[in-house]
């Protein structure tokens, strides 16, 4: 089974391919993983890459990648830093960190200076209090938070930075895998929050990655 990779993405959209692991054959992540693991290959990012499918891989080739546990990401390499920009991930709770995480893991990756701020959660807003000056010293912010989501809320009347939100699937019962999440941040009365898709750490870091790409093409 092979894959048709994009090449010319990073040209045509500012943004390189990236390889979601989930659902894919050990044999295409392992070419992959061998195929732009060299000194002279162009780097790649892995996502969605459980512990238990990076374990299998070729020892030698998974040598060749960066692997963080909590974010089920690898990459092989990174990219130049950016000159100019920097991003705020903000999580509500620790339970959030594998989606924080990923969206931290991606744009360490794609060469994006970042800040982590873990366990922000509304239920003590002193929490963000602290944080915010911190926060606002960044040029973008991605929120992640399950539950009621209402730190995207809160994040949203507190700085004036760009937000991109992101729902989890944490919680119990009514929070329904992260459906009551995303609609809260759906129907956020805090003007121009984005919004991701259920747990898309990702998503939110390639979000961020272009408004990053507009301050360095000024």
């Amino acid at each position: 089974m092979s894959i048709l990779f994009d090449h010319s993405r990073q040209e045509r959209i500012g943004l390189p391919e990236t390889v979601f692991c989930q659902g894919k054959p050990l044999a295409v992540i392992e070419g992959l993983m061998r195929d732009h693991g060299g000194p002279w290959a162009s780097p790649l990012l892995f996502t969605r890459l459980a512990p238990e499918v990076f374990a299998a891989v070729d020892p030698q080739v998974r040598a060749l990648a960066d692997y963080h546990t909590l974010s089920r990401t690898a990459y092989t390499a990174v990219l130049p830093t950016v000159a100019r920009g920097r991003v705020a991930v903000v999580s509500a709770g620790t339970s959030d960190g594998p989606v924080a995480h990923e969206a931290a893991r991606t744009l360490d990756y794609l060469g994006i200076p970042n800040t982590l701020f873990e366990d922000n959660g509304v239920a003590g807003l002193w929490r963000i209090a602290r944080n915010l000056d911190d926060i606002n010293a960044h040029d973008a912010v991605i929120v992640t938070a399950g539950m009621d989501a209402a730190l995207a809320s809160v994040a949203g009347g507190l700085t004036p930075r760009p937000i991109i939100a992101v729902p989890t699937s944490v919680g119990y019962g009514v929070a329904e895998g992260g459906q009551t999440a995303l609609f809260a941040m759906l129907a956020s009365c805090a003007p121009g929050v984005c919004v991701q898709n259920i747990d898309n750490g990702y998503g939110a870091a390639c979000a961020a990655a272009r408004i990053i790409r507009l301050l360095n093409e000024k």
